[in-house]
């Protein structure tokens, strides 16, 4: 059954791994890609992002195929964590203010979207 838990953690795994192959999906929304189409990132940026993309994939995988219980729920804990880090990080130490802002809040919805997620977690 698909409860709202293993969703969030199917649409982060997805994601995870489009970042993985794209790094692009997630250095341009953030400010951290250029050239003139906003296509190009740098190796630094990929190697990051490419990290990151392995540790969401990693975590939305456990959401999804966790069992209920004490291991979903940390499954879930270890989701809210990243996200709120990211929300911290992000958010703080963006290049462009605005997008700092845009990002860090993004984060920190889908980290309370994931913490409400756990009510479903059994």
């Amino acid at each position: 059954m698909l409860t709202p838990p293993r969703v969030l953690g199917l649409i982060t795994a997805a994601y995870s791994v489009a970042i993985g192959v794209r790094p692009v999906l997630l250095a341009r929304p953030c400010g951290l890609a250029d050239g003139p189409d906003q296509q190009h990132v740098s190796p630094a940026v990929r190697t990051l992002i490419g990290g990151i993309g392995a540790r969401d994939a990693a975590i939305g995988t456990a959401m999804v195929f966790a069992p209920p219980g004490p291991a979903l729920r940390l499954a879930i804990a270890a989701r809210v964590a990243s996200d709120l880090g990211d929300a911290v990080f992000f958010g703080s130490r963006l290049p462009d203010p605005g997008r700092r802002v845009r990002i860090g809040l993004f984060a920190a919805g889908w980290a309370a979207l994931c913490a409400l997620s756990a009510r479903w977690a059994g």
